[in-house]
């Protein structure tokens, strides 16, 4: 279990002092979150490293795209719940409660989303999520065809295929390191 100063199992403490550029951002976090999420710091004994997690989690969560920043975040929790992922499954859930206005919604993708209240565009979304994370060779053309039929685009599909492949990998070096969620993740938006 990770020591409660460190965020993951490792022994790899934060570069100090900080880049100028890097304290920036950790100054915007906890002025927006409250908080410099556990996996920033976990990414901070080496700068490049973090900034590479940074600049592709911020395009992929926080840029334009067709899909809604609740539907990229239910990507993360339905992945992160195929894969177990602790740290995600509380962070990412909370974000999914936070944005959604909805406990039930979070708490229903976190234990199995098949029994959520979805609609047709977000079961066949989350549908093709959860099979690139158990069965990623076995997608087909269909598989596509049906995000189309619902109104993706094959911009929107690309953008699913890459929030799923992402959280994969992250969940995988959450998962070995054992990455901790910050404690005030687990009350929010209840």
């Amino acid at each position: 279990m990770a020591e409660p100063d460190l965020p993951t199992a490792l022994d790899l403490p934060m570069v100090d002092p900080l880049p100028a550029a890097t304290q920036k951002y950790f100054d915007v976090c906890l002025e927006k979150l409250g908080m410099v999420p556990n996996v920033l710091r976990a990414y901070a004994f080496d700068i490049d490293k973090l900034d590479a997690f940074t600049g592709i989690y911020n395009n992929l969560m926080l840029a334009p795209s067709g899909l809604s920043k609740l539907e990229r975040e239910m990507i993360a929790v339905v992945v992160s719940s195929i894969n177990r992922c602790f740290y995600c499954l509380v962070a990412h859930g909370a974000a999914v409660r936070a944005l959604s206005g909805d406990p039930i919604l979070g708490e229903a993708l976190v234990m199995n989303y098949r029994v959520a209240d979805l609609d047709g565009r977000q079961r066949a979304m989350l549908d093709f999520a959860a099979k690139m994370t158990t069965a990623s060779a076995k997608i087909e053309e269909p598989d596509r065809q049906a995000l189309r039929h619902v109104g993706f685009t094959d911009a929107d599909i690309w953008d699913i295929a890459n929030v799923a492949g992402f959280f994969n990998m992250t969940n995988r070096v959450a998962s070995a390191t054992d990455m901790r969620p910050n404690d005030d993740y687990h009350a929010q938006a209840r």
